[in-house]
Parts: structure tokens; sequence; C-alpha cells
């Protein structure tokens, strides 16, 4: 079920009436349940590959709390296994088929048959937050939830088991226990973060995605101009799609009484690439900070062993987010870019001052990447990129996909957001009319405004 969808507007009527009429001790069951059908509704039988992992960490987790010695990762090692074994041949399996029928090819060896099937949605994000669970439990920061249903929901809750945020089980599932009563100020702060993540996907990704699509679909037909507008473009696309999603579900989720991580911190106004990670996807770079970086060694090593604790965190990264190359090359470019800055912090090579060059590389370094993570593959990419360091074709020729006056429009878009942004950032510190005035605009802006086709959001494929 798509947020940006009729349909979810009665769902999530439906369950968040539901949610404050029903007493606190069938609360968990009817997340649940509401849970399961907002999965389902993509394709139904793939639940039962959620299941079997709900099954297994849950049993694991008791098992590890439990034991004592070297059983404690044996147990803690089958439970990450089961999960990456389940994401490797559901995401990866075809994509290593591939590379194994390409080599084999060479040689005449047999070919390995390619599987038919739909990648699960949301796998990724959700297989990444049920290894926290048992992670954590190992580490003794969470005991092992014994009630089978709140652990399913943590795993399932409706706003975030597709795209995120990824969470921790020490911060959401207390909050499943505790008894919630209706807010006005939360519930409304609630709706008015879900009206700027519709704002930020309906009026804004989705409208750049008309221009930014056909001309990353076609690269060969269009100039550089329309190439290096198309980057920027997707840039604040991608942002405003995975945004708008983690601003909806936080919000959705606050509406009932419980706070999501938060996902994004503007991470176009950083400095330098740490910055941006620290801004960009928060949940996803956390977990990769500390459940990989930090246990292979972090930056409390020699400088060579930094640099490869970095890029294997980025490779691992960039694989997350795709089986294919491109995603593998996006992780390498953020990787490279992350150790030349740590030699720089090494060398004490700073620039003090020179916020807005700093800004400006920052940027432009990471809309180079981004032109990797979008193209159809990696030839594509490269050819992109050597047509806009040639300035092969400085004129604006799209006539048949945007008009001049469209571009403008959404240039003028794009500085509304940016100010935006920036404004809602205080938004905890709103009065409840002011809120209430905001929402109700936001509603207004997104039903004249928007792009109202459906649009998948980006992050759903991972």
């Amino acid at each position: 079920m798509l947020f940006n969808s009729l349909l979810f507007l009665f769902f999530f009527l439906i369950v968040t009436a539901g949610y404050y009429l029903l007493p606190h001790k069938c609360r968990w069951g009817w997340l649940l349940g509401a849970s399961c059908y907002f999965y389902m509704y993509f394709k139904p039988e793939y639940i039962l590959i959620i299941l079997f992992t709900i099954i297994v960490d849950f049993i694991a987790g008791i098992l590890i709390e439990n034991a004592k010695g070297r059983y404690r990762k044996i147990y803690l090692l089958a439970s990450i296994i089961t999960n990456v074994g389940v994401l490797a041949f559901y995401k990866y399996f075809n994509f290593f088929a591939q590379n194994v029928n390409a080599l084999s090819r060479h040689f005449n060896a047999p070919q390995v048959p390619l599987l038919n099937f739909i990648l699960p949605i949301g796998l990724s994000f959700h297989t990444f937050q049920a290894m926290s669970y048992t992670i954590e439990v190992y580490r003794g920061n969470q005991k092992a939830e014994k009630h089978f249903g709140l652990y399913a929901l943590y795993v399932m809750f409706y706003p975030q088991m597709v795209a995120g945020p990824i969470e921790r089980p020490q911060h959401i599932l207390p909050q499943f226990r505790r008894i919630i009563t209706y807010n006005r100020k939360t519930f409304v702060s609630g709706l008015l973060l879900m009206a700027f993540g519709f704002f930020k996907k309906v009026v804004v990704a989705d409208r750049l995605g008309l221009y930014v699509d056909p001309v990353f679909s076609n690269p060969h037909g269009h100039t550089a101009f329309e190439l290096f507008t198309a980057t920027y473009f997707f840039a604040i696309q991608i942002y405003c799609d995975f945004s708008g999603y983690s601003d909806i579900a936080i919000g959705a989720a606050l509406t009932l009484g419980i706070e999501l991580m938060r996902n994004f911190n503007m991470p176009y106004m950083s400095r330098n690439i740490v910055e941006f990670w620290q801004r960009w996807h928060i949940s996803l770079s956390t977990w990769f900070r500390d459940y990989v970086y930090i246990p292979m060694g972090g930056n409390r090593v020699v400088f060579l062993r930094l640099c490869f604790n970095i890029m294997v965190v980025f490779l691992v990264s960039g694989l997350w987010h795709g089986a294919n190359w491109k995603y593998l090359i996006w992780g390498g470019i953020h990787g490279a870019l992350l150790v030349i800055y740590q030699g720089m912090k090494k060398m004490k090579f700073t620039l003090k001052g020179f916020s807005f060059l700093k800004w400006f590389v920052t940027f432009n370094l990471v809309c180079l990447a981004w032109i990797f993570f979008r193209a159809e593959n990696v030839r594509d990419a490269l050819y992109i990129i050597e047509k806009i360091a040639y300035l092969k074709g400085l004129s604006y020729s799209a006539a048949n996909i945007m008009s001049i006056r469209e571009l403008f429009y959404c240039l003028c878009l794009i500085i509304i957001l940016m100010a935006a942004d920036k404004y809602f950032q205080g938004v905890q510190h709103f009065s409840v009319s002011k809120k209430v005035i905001w929402t109700f605009s936001l509603v207004v802006l997104c039903y004249f405004l928007g792009i109202f086709n459906e649009a998948q959001f980006i992050y759903f494929q991972f």
C-alpha cells in the first residue's frame, strides 16, 4: 500500500481511530493486524518470509539471553546467518548468477539458472531491524522479548516497515508497552509532519521525476545541459522522495503517540562528506556504524586499517541498496571521499572559513555519485559524466519532456522546499493552532500542485 494513495488515507483514519478506541491491552493486536494487511496489500505470500524470520529471531533472542559462554555467540550467528541468508537469496542470487554466467561463457561452462521472482518489498529494512534486536540482546542492551506479538509488531510496525527509519529495540519496544492516551499537541504534530512529507513527495519529488526519469532512461538522446539539470533535479528528487516517506512514517507513528528516530537533517547543507552521512539516512548510517564499523575497530586503529574499515562499510552499504555494480560504485565513491577526508584531517589540511566553498564542493561530489545511483547501468553513468564534462550540447531541446516555464516552476519549488525545510526544523515549538493552520495549508498545496500518479517511493525497491 502506497502512502500517496487514497486507500492509505482510509487505512490511516481507520487504524488511528481504532487504536484510540480500543483498550491498551488490545492495541498491539490491532496494530499488528493492520501492519500485516498493509504489507500483504503488495504481495500477500511474502508475509510468510517475514513470519519465518520473526519466529527465528524471537526464539534466538530468548536462547541468547538464557545461554552462557560460546553458545550465546552460536545462537546470535544462527540468527544473523538466517537473516542475511534470506536477504542474500532474494536480493542477490540473480546478481551473483548473472556475473557467474558472464564469466562462464568465456569457458563454455554451464550457466546458472536465474530465478523468476519479485524482490519482497522493504526486505533490507526489516531484515536490518530484526538483526539489531538479536545483536542488542547479545550485547545486553535489550532484554529478550517474551511476547511474540509485540516482537512481531516491532519488526512489522506499518509506518516504517517498508522503508524505515530502521529502529532499535530499546527505543521502540518499551513504547508498545506504555499506556498512551490521546494528546492533541502530539497528534497534530504528527499530522503536520505527514502533510510536509506528502508535500515533499507529491509536489516536489514526483514533479521533478517527470523530467528526471525520461532523461536518465535515454541519456543518449539528451544534451549535456539536460543531463546536468537532471542530475541536480534527481538529487532533490531522491531527498524529497525518501525524506518525505520518513516524515510520513514518523508523523503517522506520532499520531499514535509513538516516537520514531529522525532520519534526515538537511543533508544538502553539509560542508564535508562526514557531515553529510551524519545527516542523510541517519538510521542506516548509525546502523552500519554500530554493527559493522565499530566492531571492525572503528577509528581506533592505524590509518591504513581505518581506510579499510571505511571502504568495507560503504561498499557493503552500496550493495545493501541494490544488487547491481552501479550501487557498489556509488558506495565506493562515498567510501573514497571519506578516506580522502580522513587523510586531509591526518595531514591537518583544513580550510578555516570558506563555508560556501566547502558546501559547494560537498554538494557537487554527492551529486556526482548520485549519477551512478540513478543511471540505468554503469555504462550510462559513465556516458552522462563524459557528456557533462566535455559540455557536449549546451542547448535545451527537451520540449517534449518539460517546457522552460515548467523548468522554472521546478526551480521555484526547490527554493520553497529549502526554506520550508529550514522553517519546519522548529515545528516542536509551534502552537497547536499554528500547526493546524500549516497542516491545512500543506494539504491544500498538495491538492492543487501535487502529481497524483501514485508513483512508488524510490527506496521501496531496497
